[in-house]
């Protein structure tokens, strides 16, 4: 069983327990997502079974768009309702919307994130959340995530009672970016602590909400012998180019040789990156040689 699953993963569940139920469901153990999800959060997670998941670090560089709140006022551990309140500063009346707005403009592009101590990245081998857990400081490094779009998507909307402010957004961003750190960056530019109170992965390119599969779902089509929820690898390749080897070339794919780009046709030189094909089946995609001219090696081999 080779190919890709959009999961719809719900709230309370963290992304191992997908992929260990799904193991369980698919009776196999090739089974792995492409970009975690945090127990609170909901949405699309993208799985890779068999085959498919050597397309796993290909399909976390895709684009990601999240839905969720962010609250004005007071700041967590966790920098979400996750964890423990450790800053409050009173919001002593509305913002408007176009102080939230340039406060989110100023976020858009390449710029620098801290991870979170509540996170999986890795500090001298060991995930920061157990630095966290064990009350020990570790400096974090930073990393350079991209921001393409960070919206207002409802009105502001100000509590008098709690002296807190809240609004929705919407954000579209590349790999490695931590949306709860992003809530309490803007937080920073506003001047308040701010805490992302909700959110929601609405997109993992190329999939979408409306695409995607609960557990129950996968479960039932498959005690019916049915896999409508396994998407082929093609479908998330089809952006690239596709060459089908000649009989003579076949076993110089298949066992990923370095080649002479001159063995494409000629109008396929400079598409590379490219799907190589032999008899129909997919058997690698090829990239240009990073060191030698006018050479071509694998990317992936299937």
């Amino acid at each position: 069983m080779d190919g890709i699953i959009p999961l719809w993963k719900e709230r309370g569940m963290t992304s191992h327990d997908c992929v260990f139920r799904l193991r369980k469901i698919l009776k196999t153990k090739k089974v792995g997502h492409t970009g975690t999800l945090d127990p609170g959060v909901d949405g699309v997670l993208v799985v890779c079974v068999g085959k498919a998941t050597k397309l796993s670090d290909l399909l976390m560089d895709k684009t990601k768009t999240y839905q969720g709140e962010i609250t004005l006022g007071f700041q967590t551990t966790t920098e979400d309702r996750e964890g423990e309140e450790v800053a409050r500063v009173a919001v002593p009346g509305p913002l408007s919307d176009k102080v939230i707005e340039e406060g989110m403009l100023s976020l858009e592009g390449w710029i620098t994130q801290i991870p979170p101590m509540y996170s999986a990245v890795k500090v001298k081998g060991r995930k920061l959340y157990e630095y966290a857990r064990k009350g020990e400081s570790v400096e974090r490094p930073k990393r350079q995530v991209r921001i393409d779009r960070f919206l207002l998507t409802t009105p502001v909307c100000y509590d008098g009672k709690r002296k807190e402010v809240s609004f929705n957004f919407e954000v579209i961003c590349g790999k490695g970016t931590y949306v709860r750190t992003l809530a309490t960056d803007l937080g920073k530019v506003l001047g308040y602590p701010a805490t992302m109170t909700q959110l929601t992965r609405t997109e993992a390119s190329p999939f979408q909400a409306a695409d995607c599969f609960r557990l129950e779902t996968i479960q039932s089509l498959c005690e019916e012998g049915r896999r409508g929820f396994l998407i082929e690898m093609d479908e998330v390749l089809k952006d690239l180019p596709a060459y089908e080897v000649r009989p003579e070339q076949a076993n110089w794919f298949r066992n990923g040789a370095v080649l002479n780009q001159n063995n494409l046709p000629e109008n396929l030189r400079d598409q590379l990156p490219l799907r190589i094909y032999d008899q129909g089946e997919l058997i690698a995609i090829y990239q240009a040689h990073p060191d030698q001219a006018d050479q071509m090696k694998p990317y992936k081999m299937f």
